[in-house]
């Protein structure tokens, strides 16, 4: 194991000094560990170049064989290194990354556990769930999957927000007197933030209030809420939000919330597992982290 580890390193360092120091072990080792699996293998797996390894071919494909094995070996000690006196072992959750920087995060530092955690989309972290990489998702949706329980932790209400200062007088009189239709046209013509291209949580607020697809086109496309909202405190344009995103910008008035919609514009979120790979011990440390118990 240890002559396979080195000789990743160095393929993946490209040097016996950058391997030497990823591996915390000295430089003749590294070499030591590499002829010894040169010597088992009976094949030259490097070309020793004055400030370079450079991988043969045979080398090259080596590590294509062995990188996935590998990684799990070592996923497989690291799991068994830190698990605390607790028994609760090392757990893997996945979760939107503005789900743990808003509510995750000034938690963990209560958890009973060494924690993990993988940002993502919820349909990537499920498929992870489901092969067994991932122990809980915090799921936005849920999705298929054999033997998965799906726990609700809280709704979400979405809102348009917009920076504090931004005028909003024409637009608070056209809701005012229900003159929605002009209200959708205020809208289209504002400057818009996004997630993503296809305004998924747009055309949710979108459908629920106005009953048809946003025409809108964004400005700007952001792949993060909270820097979308950090954005959105410097400049004049507008975004749909969950609430609780956006909590913390409105009480520190960088963002006001402009309108909750003709009627709420809800979605729920859970907490993912799969029955059959988390103890019950794991399950009731993340439900306290998420303070659902």
């Amino acid at each position: 194991m240890e002559w396979y580890r080195t000789f990743k390193a160095i393929y993946q360092a490209g040097t016996l000094t950058g391997a030497a120091q990823e591996l915390l072990i000295s430089q003749p080792n590294v070499s030591q560990h590499l002829s010894a699996l040169e010597a088992h293998v009976g094949k030259q797996l490097f070309e020793r170049k004055p400030r370079r390894m450079v991988p043969t071919d045979y080398g090259k494909l080596f590590y294509t064989q062995i990188i996935e094995a590998v990684e799990k070996l070592e996923y497989i000690e690291a799991e068994f290194r830190y698990t605390r006196s607790s028994n609760i072992p090392l757990t893997c959750i996945g979760t939107p990354k503005e789900f743990f920087y808003t509510v995750l995060a000034p938690r963990i530092n209560k958890a009973p556990a060494n924690l993990v955690f993988e940002f993502d989309l919820t349909q990537e972290l499920m498929q992870k769930l489901i092969n067994g990489k991932l122990y809980f998702v915090i799921a936005t949706h849920r999705a298929d999957g054999q033997d998965i329980i799906y726990e609700p932790i809280f709704q979400e209400n979405f809102l348009l927000v917009g920076n504090n200062g931004f005028d909003t007088s024409a637009f608070d009189e056209m809701i005012d007197n229900k003159e929605y239709d002009s209200a959708e046209k205020w809208l289209c013509n504002q400057d818009w933030l996004a997630y993503s291209s296809d305004l998924a949580i747009i055309r949710r607020f979108w459908l629920e209030n106005f009953k048809k697809r946003p025409t809108i086109k964004p400005r700007f496309i952001i792949p993060d809420f909270n820097s979308i909202l950090k954005g959105l405190s410097f400049t004049s344009g507008v975004t749909i939000v969950a609430d609780y995103l956006a909590e913390d910008f409105i009480a520190k008035k960088q963002l006001k919330e402009i309108w909750k919609g003709r009627q709420p514009t809800q979605n729920t979120i859970y907490l993912a597992y799969n029955k059959n790979n988390v103890t019950t011990e794991q399950i009731q440390m993340v439900k306290g982290l998420l303070r659902i118990i």
